[in-house]
């Protein structure tokens, strides 16, 4: 596999790209994985036993997606999103990468993320999604409504991709789904001290989601389509 043509950083200039700096900045760009890669990355995707982020481990992969992976939190592509964004020296700072294979209801209330996240990028592996909003990405004006978009909506999709910066305002959630949403997330660190504490964090999540999955599954069932949370 030809890694550099996997993530290439010049697709960011797509003129189906949304780039906007208010009410913070945020990036939109379609089409940034080849169709080649399709089948690849969809064998390689880990199979988690539970819903939920959880801390990059290759050995949970296959090679497309570590190659992925690797392309995804190099300093050149952060370099490409820094520069449309407004965040220099973005590729100096510490990676943390997350894969999601699946959610329950709980999950995509709304919020700005950490203080601890300079930046934070998604990018999608679904090859198919339902005639629904649900679980589909919200950038948004407010933090108690989230009908409030201040851009389309974003099916997550095979080859989407959302980048934005962290703020006091990067309003973003999803109204509530359960069930396969594959992504790959990486958040640039304020410090490797924030990237240890949230690595170890992701990891017992993932330990005790294997023994009280479904006690998980449960209490976000009836959450409100306007839920939020701090960060």
């Amino acid at each position: 596999m030809n890694t550099a043509a996997l993530l290439d950083p010049s697709r960011l200039d797509r003129p189906d790209t949304d780039v906007r700096l208010e009410p913070f900045p945020f990036m939109i760009a379609h089409g940034q994985l080849p169709d080649e890669a399709r089948g690849e990355l969809e064998r390689d995707f880990p199979r988690y036993a539970s819903a939920g982020f959880f801390p990059y481990d290759p050995s949970d992969c296959g090679p497309s997606v570590n190659a992925l992976v690797d392309r995804l939190s190099s300093p050149e592509f952060a370099s490409a999103i820094g520069r449309r964004l407004g965040i220099p020296n973005l590729g100096d700072y510490p990676t943390l990468i997350t894969l999601c294979r699946s959610l329950n209801k709980r999950h995509g209330t709304i919020h700005t993320d950490s203080k601890s996240k300079v930046a934070t990028a998604l990018l999608y592996l679904n090859n198919l999604w339902p005639d629904t909003s649900d679980g589909c990405l919200r950038f948004l004006g407010s933090i108690d409504n989230i009908d409030n978009m201040v851009a389309p909506e974003l099916k997550p999709l095979y080859g989407e991709f959302a980048v934005f910066k962290r703020c006091e305002n990067s309003f973003h959630g999803h109204l509530p789904f359960e069930g396969e949403r594959r992504v790959i997330q990486v958040a640039w660190l304020t410090s490797e001290e924030e990237k240890l504490r949230k690595t170890k964090r992701g990891k017992f999540s993932r330990a005790f989601k294997k023994l009280f999955g479904s006690l998980d599954r449960k209490l976000g069932a009836g959450r409100d389509r306007n839920a939020a949370h701090k960060d």
